[in-house]
């Protein structure tokens, strides 16, 4: 699924996230890495609709992309979730073209923003769980405005952009083994916000953005322990949800906001579980800045007592043995440009 597709050979994955940019190119169909390429952006620029900001972040990429040494133009793009709503929605047994015009016609009801201002997309996942007449689909949207603005940016410096896709659908793809038929959940911890995909036979089968990401533990570690910023991101980084570090006042700081994420963590397993009858969640995914925050995996595991594994961005790609230690250090910060570089179009 993406909301912009072309058919091209030669392409990378672009990721322009809140605080850097990442890209990735592969060779296909063999997935061996080709290059990789990390810039860190202001997330004032990241996050601002001003022209002048617009500008700065398009040489950013400009820079970014040179000094990665890729010649290839075409590049598939991220979305990031906060931009784009992706629901799960029971309709009709209709033929593919029947079931395209359907949606438009129903797209109203099923989006937030109005059909003729949204681009939209969808994929069939199979026969609905809760009544057996209709099919169940995976359907996406993003504002007009917001993905042409992205569209002119990116053309603007010269590249070609041959498909913009939900970040999320990027994640299942780098994390998560396609044959596996047990439901797994991905937890992917931004600076801002962290996006919860719960995935079963390959698809997603919810999708939800918590606005409650690293940037608010460190603010609740500054404000209840009354330290500086700096303070803040060492004390966290070093000491996180360990109980026994320092007598425990780094934990009983965040802990508060990390269990406002434990809640939505419930609520999402709760509805697929409910949607999903006698599906049971078979392990949690944790990727982003979850990855670093000391013993937030083991938190996890015994909140919901599931198995917690932290998420490998470079599992289905090939790579000389020699430069295993240098990816796996910044897996955690590839997983949506690795996904959206392992496309096959």
């Amino acid at each position: 699924m993406s909301l912009l597709d072309g058919k091209v050979g030669d392409f990378f994955g672009l990721d322009i996230g809140t605080s850097g940019i990442r890209m990735v190119r592969l060779a296909h169909p063999s997935n061996a890495l080709q290059t990789y390429a990390y810039m860190p952006i202001d997330t004032k620029i990241a996050m601002s609709d001003s022209k002048a900001d617009e500008q700065q972040l398009a040489q950013a990429i400009k820079s970014l992309v040179s000094k990665s040494g890729v010649r290839t133009k075409n590049v598939a793009v991220g979305l990031p979730s906060q931009k784009v709503f992706t629901t799960v929605v029971d309709t009709e047994k209709l033929t593919k073209e029947e079931l395209s015009k359907s949606i438009r016609l129903q797209a109203d009801s099923l989006i937030p923003t109005p059909i003729t201002e949204s681009k939209i997309d969808w994929d069939l996942l199979g026969a609905s769980p809760v009544e057996k007449t209709k099919v169940e689909i995976l359907l996406s949207s993003v504002q007009n405005s917001y993905a042409e603005s992205r569209l002119d940016m990116l053309e603007s410096i010269g590249l070609n952009v041959i498909a913009f896709e939900p970040d999320s659908l990027a994640l299942v793809r780098a994390l998560v083994d396609p044959t596996s038929n047990v439901p797994q959940m991905i937890l992917d911890m931004g600076g801002l916000a962290t996006d919860l995909i719960i995935v079963m036979n390959g698809s997603p089968r919810l999708v939800r953005s918590i606005p409650t990401g690293y940037e608010a533990i460190v603010r609740s570690a500054m404000q209840n322990l009354n330290i500086d910023d700096a303070q803040a991101r060492q004390f966290v980084a070093k000491f996180g949800l360990n109980p026994q570090k320092l007598e425990g006042q780094i934990y009983h700081a965040i802990s508060g906001t990390v269990d406002l994420l434990m809640g939505e963590v419930d609520k999402s397993i709760k509805f697929f579980s409910t949607r999903y009858s006698g599906a049971k969640l078979d392990r949690i995914i944790v990727a982003g800045s979850a990855t670093s925050l000391p013993e937030f995996p083991v938190y996890l595991a015994n909140k919901f007592g599931v198995n917690v594994e932290i998420g490998n961005a470079w599992r289905n790609v090939s790579y000389s043995q020699d430069r295993q230690n240098e990816l796996l250090a910044i897996s955690s910060q590839f997983n949506v440009a690795v996904g959206l570089a392992e496309r096959k179009i």
